[in-house]
């Protein structure tokens, strides 16, 4: 029977017992045999080389096959090189000084861990790009280090940064021309609805954003996110400031923060009297300052040295990367969606006057949603120690601040794309054509009696919500006014025009 062994990043994962999310891809070499395998199972592709591929049995032999195979993973790294000395990484690069891998590493190494691999500069030979562009979305100006001639043209910073796989389904949707498609749909539909409908979607965002928490904020607390949600197409939000000021507008004035949060947060539900399930443990206090300076720093820099970026990339990096340090005590989910329309302005994807519903997309789709979030959160669980007291304090053990650090965001990007082709391609169309059916509706009930506005709405609202006919006790609590026959010809101009988009209304 042919035996395995594991190469690349298994081989360390195993040889130093590393604690670290699972890679995208696994390498073995087996023992006997000429034929490659290669299975894929739960996201994780694993490929089995016959014996002639075997790296060696040195940490820059497994470096390097690990970049060739397994890919560039910044989380493994860091975890690797807090158990590698510098002394180790320099005998292999000083074996290969003109290497691309070895050069790679070398410049990972002094890049994650700030220590120095006793190695001089190279001082002649063609610069190389850190991540390959076909391989990684990457900055298009990257930076130049003249030690490793290396071209640094990561989306972050050693505080904070992302990675974000070039796959098959971002190379497919990353052609879609949004701010086109936009356009196009704005031209059929005539301006005044459009200049309606911005309002009304609006409205549907933040009644959404706060239903996804299970929310039900006061109009007050309603009208100051839709002021703040307007406020996201005429100015970058991406910076300390600014977070403060929006989470004090959208959350309950006593849990308003003048700062990031000084004590540790989960997120749990209670599953019995005494018992919690935890669903996503947040980054220690401590760790929180430094995450949150990287995030918004790699912002700015990809406005500055990423313009070819696409811009749900880019909202993908900033919005999740956001919800997953969860800098605040309340208001985290409705800053992280609204940091998505945030960015999208920003990038110039959404055409001035609209703006997508993102967060209604969501809730109509909460599987897909909740996929995007429970790739982080579920593996984190099984890597972190945490206690939890009898009053629901938690208390992590272990340094756990690279976890969030290092985040292949590859799923998350993947996802918000699905959502961005779901608004363009159908929900936008959906909610133009409602307010066009609307407004038809409005106007042949005016034809059979001519009641005010507010009166009139209440009307379709009442009758949606019961199946097209408005009920005894609500036609006696507030339309007595109506004859028999005003009432029957009027419900049936809102099963004709409206039925068909109950859910559009409630």
């Amino acid at each position: 029977m042919k035996k395995v062994r594991a190469a690349g990043y298994q081989f360390f994962i195993e040889k130093y017992e590393l604690k670290v999310f699972p890679n995208r891809h696994r390498s073995f070499v087996s023992t006997a045999g000429t034929s490659k395998t290669v299975v894929v199972e739960g996201g994780v592709e694993t490929t089995t080389f016959p014996p002639v591929r075997w790296p060696g049995d040195t940490v820059g032999d497994h470096l390097e096959f690990a970049l060739k195979y397994d890919g560039t993973n910044l989380g493994i790294l860091s975890a690797l090189f807090s158990v590698v000395s510098a002394t180790e990484i320099a005998l292999w690069v000083e074996s290969k000084p003109t290497g691309k891998y070895a050069r790679r590493i070398w410049f990972l190494y002094e890049f994650l861990t700030g220590q120095t691999v006793p190695v001089k500069d190279v001082s002649q030979g063609n610069y190389i790009v850190l991540l390959e562009p076909d391989e990684y979305y990457t900055a298009d100006l990257g930076k130049r280090v003249k030690r490793q001639r290396v071209v640094n043209n990561l989306l972050g910073n050693k505080e904070f940064c992302p990675v974000i796989r070039r796959t098959e389904k971002l190379i497919s949707m990353e052609g879609i021309n949004i701010h086109q498609q936009c356009d196009e749909l704005l031209r059929s539909y005539p301006p005044e609805l459009i200049r309606r409908a911005l309002s009304y979607l609006y409205s549907k965002e933040t009644k959404s954003s706060f239903e996804l928490e299970h929310l039900k904020p006061s109009a007050s607390r309603t009208e100051r996110f839709i002021v703040s949600l307007e406020m996201a197409t005429r100015r970058d939000f991406c910076n300390k400031e600014d977070l403060i000021g929006l989470q004090n507008r959208i959350v309950d004035e006593r849990f308003m923060d003048s700062d990031y949060r000084n004590n540790q947060n989960y997120v749990g539900e209670m599953i019995s009297f005494r018992d919690q399930r935890i669903h996503f443990v947040c980054p220690k206090p401590e760790d929180v300052e430094s995450l949150m300076k990287g995030l918004l720093a790699s912002h700015l820099s990809m406005m500055e040295n990423a313009a070819e970026l696409p811009a749900v990339i880019q909202a993908a990096i900033v919005a999740f990367g956001f919800v997953f340090v969860h800098p605040f005590e309340d208001g985290n989910g409705r800053i992280h969606r609204f940091l998505i329309h945030n960015i999208l302005f920003l990038k110039n994807a959404v055409p001035e006057g609209l703006m997508f519903p993102v967060s209604a997309a969501m809730l109509k789709n909460p599987d897909l949603y909740n996929y995007a979030l429970e790739a982080f959160s579920r593996p984190l669980l099984s890597l972190l120690k945490f206690d939890l007291d009898d009053l629901g304090k938690m208390t992590v053990k272990g340094e756990t601040g690279n976890f969030y650090r290092y985040i292949d965001m590859t799923v998350q990007a993947e996802t918000l794309f699905e959502f961005v082709k779901m608004i363009v391609d159908h929900e936008l169309v959906v909610e133009l054509d409602f307010l066009m059916d609307y407004d038809r509706a409005r106007k042949a009930i005016q034809e059979v009696i001519d009641m005010p506005d507010q009166r009139l709405d209440l009307f379709i609202r009442l009758c949606l919500q019961n199946n097209g006919r408005l009920s005894a006790g609500k036609r006696k609590t507030h339309f007595a006014f109506l004859k028999d026959d005003e009432l029957e010809a009027i419900e049936k101009i809102v099963q004709k025009e409206l039925s068909s988009k109950r859910s559009l209304i409630e």
